[in-house]
């Protein structure tokens, strides 16, 4: 199946859509199912002075790339290329289109430089660090950058065209969406695959995302050229505050300003599910604090995915089986991976019959996730666990809360 003909085409006065659809992706960067494919969005702008080229496409879409390019120029006459992100989706072609292009410049953003090397093996490859402030004006045309970093790479940025109020976004409101109709008006209903790439792509970095917004709110729009899926031009405004609401952390208005304290346990002889209690016990007797329990033999995903972004301390409790934790510990664990983890803090505990490996394993996964891990950051307890032992799980999770509330420790971070 091919959805790509040679066409350019153009979505504002003498600027062209020169992307690339890939309609048989089914996964992209191992995490994400594509069902309806992707696309790889690069743009081409003409004006009385010179060619902007503006992102490129994966490697091995590069020739219809440069086929559409060349219906619509020569390559003497690129003056510059902007590139938003330089991951290979859409940094595939700069090599190729630099040895073609030779007058032109590379624009990107300071994080950039040593990626724009590694990519095109080249030290003296002629291109420009610009940021926020910075503006090129080619011709009839005016373009402001935009530090937009973490999003979701360190170096990504956007740009805004002033003439025709044209928001190059990167990959942010971006979608895995392939529809060769390309506008949002007229391809067919693509939500879900926009809620689904800002969970798993836009998610764990939601306070750049509003960084990001709080510059694009500065601008009149009235299109969002993405890198990805549909151009966004039946009131663009509507997907900005999508990203703003997702990224908000409306639950502290639930929480009445209080911290929320999540506990997950699994349990296979009750054992750690009385340690659960215990700990629950104790967070609740911290004031400022507010503490939930779950049982993870009965919660899906996107539950967990849900309390965890809400969650300014988390606790799992899990038994060693196996000489390792069961599969739904993992489960929660790899849901972490879409979280925005920054100031959350973590601990493990459970009951063992042997050597009680999972706990540990657990502080290691959290470690190398950038949770803020305790001194004492787990407590195990071999078999049933003895009153004493119970009151020692109801003190941990008392000093647990009180870091979460802001008692000043040396935190463990990997």
């Amino acid at each position: 199946m091919n959805d790509n003909n040679l066409n350019p085409i153009e979505i504002s006065p003498n600027i062209y859509f020169i992307g690339v659809f890939d309609p048989d992706i089914r996964t992209f960067d191992i995490i994400m199912k594509t069902a309806n494919g992707s696309s790889y969005n690069a743009y081409l702008i003409k004006t009385k002075e010179g060619v902007i080229i503006v992102d490129t496409v994966k490697l091995e879409f590069q020739e219809l790339f440069f086929k559409k390019i060349e219906k619509l120029c020569s390559y003497d006459e690129i003056k510059y290329v902007i590139c938003h992100h330089l991951e290979p989706d859409h940094a595939g072609a700069i090599p190729q289109l630099m040895q073609k292009a030779t007058n032109a410049k590379v624009l990107i953003s300071p994080q950039a430089t040593a990626m724009l090397k590694a990519i095109t093996h080249k030290d003296n490859i002629d291109f420009e660090t610009v940021w926020t402030n910075k503006s090129l004006k080619l011709g009839d045309k005016t373009i402001q950058f935009l530090t937009t970093p973490y999003l979701h790479w360190p170096e990504t940025m956007s740009s805004y065209i002033q003439e025709d109020k044209l928001l190059f976004s990167g990959d942010v409101f971006g979608s895995h969406y392939c529809d060769k109709r390309l506008f949002d008006d007229v391809v067919g209903d693509f939500f879900y695959s926009f809620k689904y790439y800002y969970d798993h792509i836009m998610r764990p970095f939601k306070s750049y995302a509003l960084n990001a917004i709080r510059l694009y709110e500065k601008f009149e729009i009235d299109i969002i050229a993405t890198l990805h899926g549909p151009i966004l031009r039946d009131n663009p405004k509507r997907y900005i505050d999508y990203y703003k609401k997702w990224s908000q952390n409306n639950y502290k208005l639930i929480a009445n300003g209080k911290k929320t304290v999540s506990i997950f346990y699994l349990t296979s002889y009750k054992n750690t599910k009385d340690m659960a209690e215990a700990i629950y016990e104790g967070a609740e007797s911290v004031e400022g604090i507010i503490a939930n329990v779950y049982d993870l033999a009965s919660i899906d995903e996107s539950n967990m995915i849900t309390i965890l972004e809400e969650s300014d301390g988390i606790l799992i409790g899990t038994p060693t089986i196996n000489a390792d934790a069961p599969k739904p510990v993992w489960d929660l664990l790899s849901c972490m991976m879409l979280l925005e983890k920054k100031g959350k803090v973590a601990a493990s505990f459970g009951s063992y019959g042997w050597s009680g490996e999972a706990i540990d394993m657990i502080i290691h996964r959290l470690k190398s996730l950038n949770f803020r891990i305790p001194p004492n950051e787990s407590i195990k307890i071999k078999l049933i666990p003895t009153k004493e032992e119970l009151h020692d799980c109801f003190d941990f999770a008392v000093e647990f809360c009180e870091i979460v509330n802001g008692k000043m420790v040396e935190m463990t971070m990997n």
